[in-house]
Parts: structure tokens; C-alpha cells; sequence
């Protein structure tokens, strides 16, 4: 008889992580036949045509530049002061709200979505995310013992689909009164869509009339981890304007990450940022992160802040540093032309693809696809949905060939 001696509400499966199992067959696979043979598109890092990770010059000269003690010291729990200045713009651009705004380190976006979760929803409660979504919503939620309702992302016209959101919204916020609603844009993972700025003022207004009962609270956690490769220039930051002159009673919270604009993946640094037209309702944020902070993981990567606000405070490194991003963005958006395109060649069915690392095709039977498709030396991701293709880490050569192949698997499986 086996005995368990973790406590209840720690107990889950005897789960590995399937995304970090399917790379390591990648791997094993591009040993054997080499790289020029296998298609990996597993993991969502920004990969060069080599199969390389890039790495930013400017941030890892930057980096390697730090006096010890810049990269030894404990940072401050809520962040250095500089990196909660300098993190704000990197975010913001030329759009910050006109609004109360106060931030706070986390480790990656990822420290950032648990605090707007969980500060901000009651056990029991359930958040609001589109039914494609990045998993650890859900991991992050029943840890918590908080559960997960999903709205349909798109409709029969593969449009936003404004309707389902609006339905689950307002069934959640009659319930419970409080309604956490998380939403990965701009470029969304897996799929790849942003919310136009049209469909932002759709969010916006539903938020609005729920807003008009005073006993609802009303928490959007935008989960911008990708924002600096998407759109051209800095139009997919527009809507952050649109946080301006809020009733008091919707609370925006932004999860900004290090990892992608900085590709500072492994170093963990990002922030929680609040915005609300009352000034109280920011400094409660600000205190109940810095309380989570301390308990969870203590503070963040201070070598990381450091970059940040070096960068920052120098015009030519930040100059240096936008160039750098701005070519690496052009060839993302060129691999994701590229497979967009052969996909329209070949008839392949894909989501709506406006940004960012991901494109993704649904399709029913996706572990069974993902499956047949490593017999073709091609590592693609299921999710319960449909396969999530990473064109970041797939070179444009690669990009045009990937689609036919994955048709063939598809059509092969279901004669």
C-alpha cells in the first residue's frame, strides 16, 4: 500500500512538462539526421537560422560589463526604484495612461500574471481566459484553488468573437461580483492574434456598463509578454491610452517580461503594473505585491534590473538596443509571412495570425498530429485545441516547406 505524505492541496499528477519532452526528441532527432533535416518547432524562444538562441548584444555586453556586486546584490523587494522608471517606459512607449500607476518586479511575465490572480481573486472564484490559451493560467489558478472559465477566442467568421466574451463575463461577474479577466495580447500564444484597438474599445465598454453596478470589481491582467515583436513600430502599444480615466472600480494590471523583448529568458525579471484612476487602489497593489513578492520568492534578479536601467539612461545603448530588436522583429515577421502564405498554398487551416512567436492550426485529434508528424522529423506542439507551430524558432526555408508537410499528416489521418 503507498502512502502520500504531500498535503492535499499539493497533491497533482506525476506530470512531466510535454512542450520541454517533445524539444528533447528534437534534439535526439536533429543528433541523428541533422539540422538541416528536422524541423523543431517546440520551444518559444527566438532562434536563429543555425538553430542557435539569439541573444542580444547590447544586453549581454551590458550584462557582462556589471561590477560583481551589481550582479551579487539583493534587489529591493518591490525592485530597484530605476528598473520600476525604466521598466514603465520600456512597456508604455509613448502611450502611458493618464492614470495612477505604480509597478513592481516579478520574476518574468510569469510572476506577474500569479500576483494579478491571485491578489486579485477569492478561492473558489473563477478567472475569465479565451479558450486558447498559455497553461499555466490554469496551473498558476488551481494552485489557489481558483478554477477557469474560457470564452470561445473566435468566432464562426474567425473573428474576435466579442459575443462569447461578453456572455461569460457578465454570467462570472453576477456570480461572484469580482472578475479576474486575463488576455494575452498583442500576440497571443498561441495563435499569434492581437485585439485591434477596435476590439479594445469592445472589452473596454462591457467593462464600463458592469462597472455601473459599484459592488462589482473588475480586473483586466493584459499579458503583454510579447509586445516587442509585434506590429510595425510601436502601433501595438496604442491601446495602453485607452487605460486613461477609468471608473474606480476596473483595475488593469500589465504582466510585462524581460524574457522576449530583452531575451533575457533564464534570468526571470519582468514587473506587475497598475493602473487606476484612484491613487489608494494603486498604492494597495503596490503593498500586496511587495507582500506576495516576500513571500514567494523574496525579490528579483537584480543583474537583470541593472541591464535594464543602463540601458535605459544611455541614448546610444538605447538606440543600440531598439536597432537590435527591430531586425531580429523583421526576420520574425518574415518567417511568419512566409508560413502564412505556403499555408494559404496548400490549403491549410490556420488561426488569425497578426504577431508574435506562435501560429497555431486547429484541428481535433492534436496529440495523435503532433505524433504522426515526428515520424516526419517535424516537432510540432499539441494543445487541447489544435498544434501551436513556433515560427520563432523555425528559419523562412523551413517556414514555406513546414506547411505541406503538416497537411499531408493531417490529410493522411483523416482518410
Amino acid at each position: 500500500m503507498s502512502i502520500s505524505m504531500v498535503a492535499e492541496h499539493a497533491r497533482w499528477p506525476k506530470e512531466n512538462d510535454a512542450i520541454f519532452g517533445l524539444a528533447a526528441r528534437a534534439k535526439e532527432a536533429i543528433d541523428k539526421y541533422g539540422r538541416e533535416n528536422v524541423i523543431d518547432s517546440t520551444l518559444g524562444a527566438l532562434v536563429d537560422d543555425e538553430g542557435n538562441l539569439i541573444c542580444l548584444e547590447t544586453v549581454y555586453n551590458e550584462l557582462k560589463s556589471l561590477p560583481n556586486a551589481a550582479i551579487a546584490a539583493y534587489a529591493q523587494v518591490a525592485g530597484q526604484p530605476d528598473y520600476l522608471e525604466a521598466v514603465q517606459q520600456a512597456c508604455f512607449g509613448r502611450y502611458k495612461p493618464d492614470a495612477h500607476i505604480r509597478a513592481v518586479a516579478t520574476p518574468g511575465g510569469t510572476g506577474s500574471v500569479r500576483h494579478g490572480i491571485v491578489n486579485y481573486s477569492n478561492p473558489g472564484d473563477s478567472i475569465l481566459i479565451a479558450d486558447w490559451f498559455w497553461s499555466p493560467y490554469v496551473t498558476i489558478s488551481e494552485e489557489y484553488g481558483i478554477t477557469v472559465t474560457t470564452f470561445e477566442l473566435f468566432n464562426d467568421k474567425n473573428q474576435f468573437n466579442i459575443a462569447d466574451f461578453k456572455e461569460k463575463f457578465e454570467d462570472l461577474i453576477k456570480k461572484q461580483k469580482r472578475l479576474v479577466t486575463v488576455l494575452n495580447t498583442p500576440a497571443n500564444n498561441p495563435t499569434g492574434y492581437s485585439l485591434s484597438d477596435e476590439e479594445w474599445d469592445e472589452v473596454l465598454n462591457i467593462a464600463k456598463e458592469n462597472a455601473k453596478d459599484p459592488e462589482n470589481k473588475i480586473i483586466i491582467v493584459v499579458d503583454c509578454a510579447y509586445i516587442d515583436y509585434a506590429g510595425v513600430g510601436d502601433e501595438r502599444r496604442k491601446f495602453f491610452s485607452k487605460f486613461s480615466n477609468l471608473p474606480d472600480n476596473i483595475f488593469v494590471i500589465i504582466a510585462y517580461s524581460m524574457s522576449k523583448g530583452y531575451t533575457m529568458y533564464g534570468m526571470r525579471s519582468g514587473a506587475a503594473i497598475g493602473i487606476s484612476s484612484n491613487e489608494d487602489i494603486v498604492e494597495e497593489f503596490y503593498y500586496s505585491c511587495m507582500h506576495a513578492n516576500r513571500a514567494n520568492w523574496s525579490n528579483g534578479t537584480r543583474a537583470a534590473m541593472e541591464v535594464m536601467i543602463r540601458i535605459a539612461k544611455d541614448p546610444e545603448k538605447t538606440k543600440a538596443y531598439e536597432n537590435e530588436v527591430k531586425e531580429t522583429k523583421t526576420m520574425l515577421r518574415k518567417r511568419a509571412e512566409a508560413f502564412v502564405e505556403a499555408s494559404k498554398e496548400v490549403g491549410l487551416e490556420i488561426l488569425p495570425y497578426r504577431d508574435g512567436f506562435f501560429v497555431s492550426i486547429p484541428y481535433e485529434n492534436a496529440k495523435k498530429a503532433s505524433e504522426e508528424l515526428t515520424k516526419e522529423n517535424m516537432f510540432v506542439v499539441a494543445l487541447k485545441k489544435g498544434l501551436r507551430f513556433a515560427v520563432c524558432a523555425v528559419s523562412e526555408e523551413k517556414c514555406k516547406t513546414a506547411p505541406a508537410i503538416i497537411k499531408k499528416v493531417l490529410d493522411r489521418i483523416d482518410t
